[in-house]
């Protein structure tokens, strides 16, 4: 199964989460990660003989913790393992490419120190068209011109250098997903861009915490 190939009623219902505090992961980007910890390098070794997929999740701060660790957000991103390689002190470094979202409907056994869960991902079928490739923003309602603006103005307040010729290159799809990744909101915020429902609304909710965080830089 690969990311353009994928399908509902190919992926798993019960999978392992790697709960991870302002880790984000949206269809169609790419997370790479460092895998350390016993229960996480065994989640990918069974990751790796099963699909290669896992999700990830943030834990939920408003909600108490569990007797398996924290408590969850509702929605996460079910990803697929697209590179691997091990380093000679045992750890894994992988890149995650998503998928799909999900919605945990209910925590399955652990397994091996690591988490599953039940995941439904019926309502976000439109997210495979986005993680193949495909166009998920003809319907957008924040221009380039605008976006650029305000992530200059952002990168201005937060000291970032930017590669610009890059950034421009970039395809208003594929510049949105990385943003949202790869900027440093808070989880709240990150997560919010995780559930917006489409990706017109995602493109709006970037433009304005771009914005905001811009502002409070200004402060």
């Amino acid at each position: 199964m690969t990311g353009a190939a994928a399908r509902i009623e190919g992926l798993p219902e019960i999978f392992p989460v790697f709960p991870l505090t302002g880790a984000l992961l949206l269809p169609g980007g790419r997370l790479p990660l460092n895998i350390f910890e016993p229960r996480y390098l065994a989640m990918v070794d069974d990751a790796l003989g099963a699909g290669r997929v896992f999700g990830m999740i943030q834990p939920d701060p408003q909600r108490p913790e569990g007797p398996v660790g924290p408590n969850l957000y509702r929605i996460g991103c079910l990803g697929r393992i697209s590179a691997f390689s091990e380093t000679d002190d045992g750890r894994y470094l992988i890149t995650l490419t998503g998928l799909i979202r999900f919605c945990v409907v209910e925590e399955a056994e652990m397994r091996r120190g690591y988490r599953r869960a039940h995941g439904d991902v019926s309502e976000f079928r439109h997210d495979l068209v986005v993680a193949a490739g495909g166009e998920g923003m003809a319907d957008r309602t924040v221009s380039r011109s605008r976006l650029m603006a305000s992530l200059r103005r952002y990168f201005h307040a937060t000291g970032v250098d930017a590669n610009w010729d890059a950034i421009e290159a970039i395809s208003d799809q594929a510049l949105v997903i990385t943003l949202c990744m790869a900027c440093p909101f808070s989880p709240v915020e990150k997560q919010a861009l995780l559930e917006a429902p489409t990706e017109a609304e995602r493109a709006s909710a970037l433009l304005a915490l771009l914005e905001i965080n811009a502002h409070r830089h200004h402060e």
